[in-house]
């Protein structure tokens, strides 16, 4: 995990992903990552979040890395998808660097309707236990 004082590299799609989070993962090194990362945001909404398309500080701990980070593999593809939509909706660029809280009141006012919900979070594993997927789709 990166330094809090920096903020943190941060999947677009993952901006789902931390409001959801749960405690589930795809091991526990990945869940006490992403642990830290939503607790250091809930902590300090200030806290600045530069969006990326790649590999994220989430993404660090995560057994599936190596696989998502081939460029060619279709998983790969896919995950890329969910971040280019995230970010085309959002109308930022890979690489805008935000306040974390305005980030997530930007996916509020801009992705809270189902069928961007379901584009992003459609395939998840983790939908039926995520609180996002759930209060929004509900």
């Amino acid at each position: 995990m990166q330094s809090e004082q920096n903020g943190f590299k941060i999947r677009a799609h993952h901006l789902f992903c931390m409001q959801g989070f749960q405690g589930y993962g795809y091991s526990p090194a990945f869940v006490s990552n992403m642990r830290e990362v939503v607790s250091a945001l809930n902590r300090e909404p200030c806290l600045k979040l530069e969006l990326v398309s790649g590999c994220d500080d989430i993404c660090a701990c995560c057994p599936n890395r190596l696989e998502c980070s081939r460029q060619a593999s279709e998983k790969a593809g896919r995950i890329k998808g969910m971040d280019h939509f995230v970010l085309e909706k959002l109308g930022l660029g890979d690489g805008t660097v935000l306040e974390a809280g305005e980030l997530f009141r930007l996916v509020h006012k801009k992705l809270r309707n189902a069928s961007c919900i379901e584009a992003v979070c459609g395939n998840c594993g983790w939908r039926d236990k995520c609180l996002w997927y759930l209060q929004k789709n509900g």
